[in-house]
């Protein structure tokens, strides 16, 4: 998915809808300023703010990720997997240092978000923790990544996997500088 896909159909949504921006900043509990940057395209956020913006729209999160809809199963072979969504979780200036790339595009109705996660290194340790409603499972598939939760940091060898409820602060990062990959299945409900 093009970056600019994302903040088009925010904007796009909460205009049908007669939303204003310091409206939905305060449904979604996020600063006027950061909505204006994401629909205009100028940051690309962490997960945690889409989500929220999803749901103060009334919309599902694969609203912002798929272009299409299709019924049945969703097949995705590994030489299409070069559709991805980039995003940043530490703030509203960071540059991008996670590409997801779905594997449930286009499925209808889904409750579900299942990515393949390229994790790159970032040199910066001051990472923002975030929150969202639903489940996260997170399954290493390379490298290593550290993951904040609340107050607890756990580091995770490929291989190993975590299941943990999204409402508690929380970052995934590669660890040490080394480049990673995760499978992530993220639930958010309806």
């Amino acid at each position: 998915m093009a970056k600019k896909g994302i903040g088009d159909k925010i904007q796009k949504i909460r205009e049908s809808r007669n939303i204003d921006i310091d409206e939905l900043a305060l449904r979604c509990n996020l600063d006027e300023e950061q909505i204006l940057l994401i629909e205009d395209n100028k940051i690309l956020p962490s997960l945690a703010p889409i989500i929220k913006i999803a749901r103060s729209l009334g919309v599902s999160l694969s609203t912002f990720i798929d272009d299409s809809e299709k019924m049945g199963p969703i097949v995705t072979f590994a030489e299409e997997k070069n559709r991805s969504a980039s995003f940043s979780n530490k703030n509203m200036k960071a540059r991008s240092h996670m590409d997801f790339f779905s594997l449930a595009c286009n499925k209808v109705a889904r409750h579900m978000e299942p990515f393949i996660i390229d994790i790159k290194p970032d040199e910066s340790n001051d990472y923002k923790l975030s929150s969202h409603e639903g489940e996260e499972f997170v399954y290493v598939l390379e490298g290593i990544i550290e993951i904040n939760y609340g107050k607890e940091v756990y580091v995770l060898n490929a291989g190993d996997s975590i299941y943990y409820d999204s409402i508690v602060n929380h970052n995934l990062h590669a660890y040490k500088n080394e480049n990673a990959k995760i499978l992530a299945v993220i639930y958010t409900p309806s």
